[in-house]
């Protein structure tokens, strides 16, 4: 028998997905989680084979995921765009969804990562919203080839495709591109939220995950980053019998908990 239920909701024509548990243990951390696909494919329903999904199951925490609209049908900024519309449904009705809004978190996979990364910059910039804690897993952050996004053959990911996604997504940029476009353009780190991510270390966006943790170490904040002998972006997600992919669930959970037992940032 699950031990959570999901429900359907609409915040200004977006869809989402609300993941809450059955029981109520009390105002719980609150996760906008956002799906990956390069900006161009992927839905909310990938929630279901995503890390989130046993945050809810074991730990007891409320995910949001957004249906946002991909790069084919509107490129930059509508995704992002629409992930900041869910998070703010998230902090607005966080009473109604049994949400400690001083612990509202946001992570995702690949292009998922890149737009937390993005939504971080941008709602820190805007100051609406306060994000205690990002998870930003093997995220999509440099529209510029890095050491290992350059000729990488990569079977779930590599050059080809990424430059392809890159893109469509930023079709309508003239001139240029901003932190929230490419989080990798980002210049100021200081302020933004603590960070946990995990990344193959032959895979295309080994290199910028790295650097993006490193520039937030530099600028003060709590980051880190696992690193697995892998070329397989995405691993864990689809691989998640293989030893490495049980570790980094484990290591991901492990640094959620710490997360949501000491990272606090109350709402204005």
């Amino acid at each position: 028998m699950k031990n959570y239920t999901v429900t359907k909701a609409n915040t200004n024509g977006i869809p989402l997905l609300i993941l809450r548990p059955t029981e109520n243990k009390g105002r719980q951390p609150g996760i906008l989680w956002i799906h990956g696909g390069g900006y161009v494919t992927g839905m909310a329903s990938m929630i279901y084979m995503s890390r989130a999904l046993p945050l809810v199951k074991k730990y007891g925490a409320v995910v949001v995921t957004p249906e946002y609209r991909l790069a084919g049908k509107a490129p930059y900024p509508a995704a992002l765009e629409d992930c900041y519309e869910a998070l703010k449904y998230l902090r607005n009705n966080a009473e109604n969804l049994g949400i400690d809004d001083s612990c509202i978190m946001v992570g995702g996979e690949s292009a998922g990562g890149g737009l937390t990364a993005a939504l971080c910059m941008y709602a820190l910039d805007k100051g609406e919203v306060n994000i205690s804690f990002q998870m930003p897993l093997y995220p999509m952050l440099d529209n510029i080839d890095t050491e290992s996004s350059r000729d990488n053959r990569g079977i779930s990911w590599n050059t080809k495709r990424n430059h392809a996604a890159w893109k469509l997504y930023l079709r309508d940029i003239n001139g240029e591109i901003s932190c929230y476009a490419a989080p990798a353009r980002r210049e100021d780190y200081k302020n933004l939220p603590p960070a946990y991510t995990f990344v193959g270390d032959s895979e295309a966006f080994y290199c910028e995950t790295l650097i993006y943790i490193d520039n937030l170490k530099k600028a003060g904040i709590d980051a880190h980053a696992d690193v697995y002998k892998t070329g397989f972006h995405a691993f864990d997600m689809l691989m998640p019998w293989r030893k490495i992919s049980r570790e980094a669930a484990e290591k991901f959970e492990k640094a959620w908990l710490y997360a949501a037992e000491n990272y606090r940032n109350p709402q204005e």
